[in-house]
Order: C-alpha cells, then structure tokens, then sequence
C-alpha cells in the first residue's frame, strides 16, 4: 500500500503501486517485442540469418516477462503462496486465467529466443552439457513450422490485452470499468515492443539490421500511435457519454491534480504528439533517402541490404519518447482510476 499525490478532495488508498504498473509495462512490452520480431520475420520470407529487429525481440520477451511476473508475486500479500493460484485453478477468475496464459507465453517466449539464438547457443563449447539438451528441444519445435509461431503471436497477443482485462474486471473503478482498455493496451504494448526493440536492435544488433525492416517497425508505430491516441478519445467520450458517475470520473481524471498534469503533459504531449512530430520532420527524411536509394539502383537486393547511413540519435529520441508515454500511461490508468471513483 502507498499513497498518491494529488489536489482532491482526500486521499485515497492505493491498492495496487508501482510494482503492478511496471508489471503491466513490462508485459505489454515483452508481447509488443515479441509480435514485432515475429512480424520482422515473416516479412523477411525464408531467411533464416535473423535480422537484428527479431534478434533484439526475442532477446527482450523473455526477462521482461520474468520480471514482469516477480513484481507481480511480490505485490501480493503472501508472494510464496502464488502456487497455489495454478493448483487451484477457477475458469470465472480473471486472475487463475491469466497466471495459466503467462505459464504458457512466458514458455514460449523463451522457446523463440532458443530459436533465434540457436547457432550462438551451439557455439558454446564449454557448457554442452547444459546447453545440448536446451537445442534438442529448440531443433524439434523449430521443424514443427509456422504454426508454433501463430501460437506465439497469439498467446503474446493474448498477455497484451489480458492486462486491460485485469483492470476492466473492476466494475467499482469507473474509469478502469471500460470495454476499450485490453484494446488499449494491447495497442499501447505493441509500440512500447517495437521501440524497444528498435532501440536494442540499432544499439547491439545494427550490422544485421536490414533497411526494409527498420522502415517496417517505424511505419507499423507510425499507424499504432495515432491509433492510441484514437482509442483513448474514443474511451473518454464514451465515459462522458454513459453520464453520472462515469462522467464525473471522467472529467476529474483530465482535469484534476497532477495525473491530469501526466496524462496531458506526458501521455499525450511527451508519448503520443511528439513522437508524431519527429517522425513527419526528421525520419520522413531517412524514409525519403531509402526510397530513393531503391529507385536509383533498380538491381538492388533489398533483402540484403544492410543499414549505412541511419540517423541513429533521432530514432532513439523518438523510441525513448514513445517508451516514456508508455510507461506514463500505465501509471495513469492505474492510480486515476483508483483515485478517481
């Protein structure tokens, strides 16, 4: 328990602090990672060299998942009770659904790192006896095909919305009681996954990072931005429209204390616009020089061509801007809607 700050009428308590907010980041963030180096993948067709965008995904899904889970067990009353969640499973709770889904995602997100780092694990002479084992099962799943993939993509989807669907679940919370909010986050984890990963891929991976498929990611958070920002528009309107106590709420949480502030300043201004704005002056540029590239050497095999001239220092403004709306958006969500009721 912790208390918010804030210029209301009392102080509420805080159920859930910052562990479960850098809990629901995270999550959002290792699925986003996940389906952007997925999505880099099959848009790379047969190539099984791995661009550095899914290597810096699959390197991210995993502890940030782990993570993820370990401030979620510690937030609770009796963390070395957590077992019994998966012992005593229940179908109606939201909670015993979604520890099975991250048993599951968390497991496969792993799987996929094995695959992806697969060669470097082999090369590791010194530790066969660990590792040797770990590539039998990373080898029989591998041929298993492009459906153990869908199931990746799809429980990493899954993780992504079921965080919304946590909050949702809360019918005394107005503005955490809305339909909108997995869609939310999902939306949100998906951009907060593809800066990052472009933010580890253009940092540890640049040399097998392929031009085709960094203007892939920007352009997918090109169109998940805006899309954030349409679905929030639409949550709030939705909560001014329902009327009485949702309006009321409403209205509080954009207007009141120093969330409002956040939400404003941070999750709009700093996370959603400014993003937009670089993205329309300096990357358009960076879009513009490889589109003409590739008109100007009509021979050019795009698939093997290798990031050169890349403005490194814009993109990771850019990416470190959408991460902190993230981030400040997670924390909104969650202490308004605890405050606000």
């Amino acid at each position: 328990m912790d208390q918010i700050w804030g210029s209301i009428a009392q102080y509420r308590e805080i159920q859930w602090g910052w562990e479960i907010a850098i809990y629901l980041l995270l999550a959002g963030l290792s699925a986003g990672a996940l389906i952007s180096a997925l999505l880099v993948k099959w848009s790379s067709g047969n190539d099984n060299s791995y661009d550095g965008l899914v290597k810096a995904g699959a390197l991210l899904a995993p502890p940030a998942i782990m993570i993820g889970q370990g401030l979620l067990v510690a937030d609770l009353g009796k963390p070395l009770s957590f077992w019994l969640l998966m012992v005593n499973f229940q179908f109606q709770s939201v909670m015993s659904i979604g520890v099975i889904m991250l048993m599951v995602y968390s497991g496969l997100s792993v799987l996929f790192a094995g695959i992806v780092f697969k060669q470097t694990l082999t090369d590791q002479d010194w530790a066969d006896w660990f590792f040797d084992p770990i590539i039998v099962v990373v080898e029989w799943f591998e041929k298993a095909g492009v459906w153990v993939e869908w199931c990746m993509c799809l429980s990493a989807i899954s993780i992504a919305a079921y965080t919304g669907f946590l909050l949702s679940a809360l019918v005394a919370k107005p503005l955490l009681n809305v339909p909108l909010l997995p869609m939310l986050f999902l939306v949100s984890g998906m951009s907060a996954g593809v800066a990052a990963s472009v933010v580890i891929g253009i940092t540890f991976f640049k040399d097998s990072v392929k031009d085709h498929n960094l203007k892939y990611l920007l352009s997918l958070d090109n169109k998940l931005i805006p899309t954030e920002l349409f679905i929030l528009f639409i949550m709030f309107t939705g909560l001014f429209n329902m009327g009485g106590q949702y309006a009321i709420v409403a209205k509080q949480a954009l207007t009141i204390g120093i969330w409002a502030k956040v939400f404003w300043l941070g999750v709009i201004g700093a996370g959603l616009v400014l993003p937009i704005v670089v993205t329309f002056t300096s990357l358009h540029r960076y879009e513009q020089g490889y589109n003409a590239k590739i008109s100007m050497t009509p021979g050019m095999n795009t698939i093997n061509t290798v990031v050169e001239e890349l403005p490194v220092g814009t993109i990771l403004i850019n990416s470190a801007l959408v991460l902190i709306g993230v981030v400040l958006l997670r924390f909104y969500i969650l202490y308004a809607g605890q405050i606000f009721i």
